[in-house]
């Protein structure tokens, strides 16, 4: 386990005149923010811990829903979150399938050819038009994109810190 909290979900824009906010799950999974009765938002002037007072369901759109925080009142105080980052615990963040990681758990693993020699250290994911891409630092000043597939990529050992890529001939 790399991070005891991490982004799990985006605080988008005031919902109505009354204080909610439309919040975008970054997994897609909403049912457990749906149980939290406080974050921390991270924005723009540092980490805050709000508590949630009620917290809706959007229909017709999967991966948001509507949070009102105490004390946020207005649409203008509402405005104020926006942009702002959802901080979660493990224990708090959506449940994983089998073959399902947090992004946060990724980043900073070896990348190893199938010899098991290193070849660069991943330095996040990024969301592509056709899929997600694994961003894997090659050097201080070089980094590639690489689809973040099955067929570029083998087994992810959280133990060893290492993902295998198998595909070297993508890095040319």
């Amino acid at each position: 386990m790399i991070e005891k909290h991490f982004v799990s979900a985006v605080v988008l824009s005031p919902f109505a005149l009354d204080g909610f906010v439309k919040v975008r799950s970054l997994s897609g999974e909403t049912e457990h923010l749906l149980r939290l009765s406080s974050v921390v938002l991270r924005g723009k002037s540092g980490e805050r811990a709000y508590e949630i007072e009620k917290s809706l369901v959007i229909d017709g759109v999967p991966a948001h829903i509507l949070v009102k925080f105490k004390n946020i009142d207005t649409p203008e105080a509402a405005k104020t979150l926006s942009g702002s980052e959802i901080l979660l615990s493990r224990l708090e963040a959506a449940p994983l399938a089998a073959d399902e990681y947090y992004i946060e758990d990724l980043k900073g693993l070896r990348v190893v050819d199938i010899a098991g020699e290193t070849l660069g250290e991943v330095s996040g994911i990024l969301e592509g038009g056709g899929g997600q891409l694994l961003e894997m630092r090659l050097a201080p000043d070089v980094s590639k994109l690489i689809p973040f597939r099955n067929e570029f990529f083998g087994e992810i050992d959280l133990k060893k810190n290492e993902i295998t890529l198998l595909a070297v001939w993508i890095l040319e």
